[in-house]
């Protein structure tokens, strides 16, 4: 029985490393949250000789459950707006209709 939970549980644990790293918010929180109750599972099931992988674990998910609120609630995705990129815009406009206005002034 306590097999077939560790299995689970990491690669659950794995899932939440490789989620928790990827820009995917608090869908990450899925497989941490998973990752956590297999270990919790494990840990239950294990005599105290084999309680060392399953609190590996469960410690490596809180880990990446903390890193995901950081990075959720501390870093702020802002937009800049790029001035040289709105000016070149509008002189490839300018250019654009002077270029069009000699293409039908030739006709």
């Amino acid at each position: 029985m306590r097999k077939l939970f560790l299995i689970p549980a990491v690669v659950f644990t794995v899932l939440a490393i490789v989620f928790s790293v990827m820009p995917m918010d608090t869908l990450a929180f899925l497989p941490i949250g998973l990752a956590i109750v297999f270990s919790l599972l494990v840990l239950r099931k294990s005599e105290a000789a084999q309680k060392n992988i399953p609190k590996w674990l469960l410690i490596i998910s809180v880990i990446c459950s903390v890193y995901v609120l950081g990075k959720t609630f501390l870093v702020k995705d802002e937009v800049a707006q790029d001035q040289t990129f709105e000016k070149e815009k509008i002189e490839n406009n300018k250019e654009s209709k002077k270029e069009l206005e000699e293409l039908e002034g030739l006709e």
